[in-house]
């Protein structure tokens, strides 16, 4: 499966531009993420975008969301071990991840929001921040309360140093700037 492919099927189950949106930065993370680990970047960057592909079927139904993921993309004959991860990656349903795929996702899902809230405070400008600027804010519980800093540690888990991990993310978010509405 390619990338465009990938969106595709996400188009057809998710319509809210948004939700599409921290789908390609998760996505852009996971990449960035298995580039410096060695691991498949194609195959991460399918799971990043795909991971949220049931939250609109299911309603935001945190009983119901990964597993009705999976079984979208069984109908679609995603690979499965991508389909696999998506399917566990609801912190609320599993956890104690010990595949780094699943480790990654778990952080790239967080701090990709965290980010891209750095981001709107400096104007939409994904290329003014910095490892120092997620840091602060990561230590501001209000700012971008959304996003768990618990799952943004997982990334230490992986050998990463948090400024490490914001530096990746935010080379990979700056690569998909266009398609997130950044400059």
């Amino acid at each position: 499966m390619q990338r465009d492919e990938a969106l595709s099927i996400l188009k057809k189950y998710v319509k809210d531009e948004k939700l599409v949106k921290h789908c390609i930065a998760t996505a852009a993370i996971m990449r960035e993420v298995a580039e410096e680990l060695g691991e498949n970047a194609d195959k991460w960057e399918l799971i990043g975008i795909l991971h949220d592909i049931d939250y609109e079927v299911v309603e935001g139904d945190m009983q119901k969301h990964g597993p009705t993921g999976y079984e979208i993309l069984k109908e679609h004959g995603v690979d499965e071990e991508i389909a696999e991860v998506v399917k566990r990656h609801n912190h609320t349903l599993f956890g104690d991840y010990e595949k780094p795929v699943e480790i990654a996702l778990q952080a790239a899902d967080s701090v990709s929001g965290l980010i891209i809230a750095c981001a709107l405070v400096k104007g939409g400008k994904i290329t003014d921040v910095t490892p120092k600027t997620v840091k602060k804010k990561f230590k501001e519980k209000s700012f971008a309360a959304g996003c768990d800093r618990d799952r943004i540690r997982q990334a230490e888990r992986l050998g990463f140093e948090l400024p490490k991990f914001y530096e990746i993310a935010i080379r990979g978010l700056v690569k998909v700037k266009d398609e997130l509405g950044l400059h």
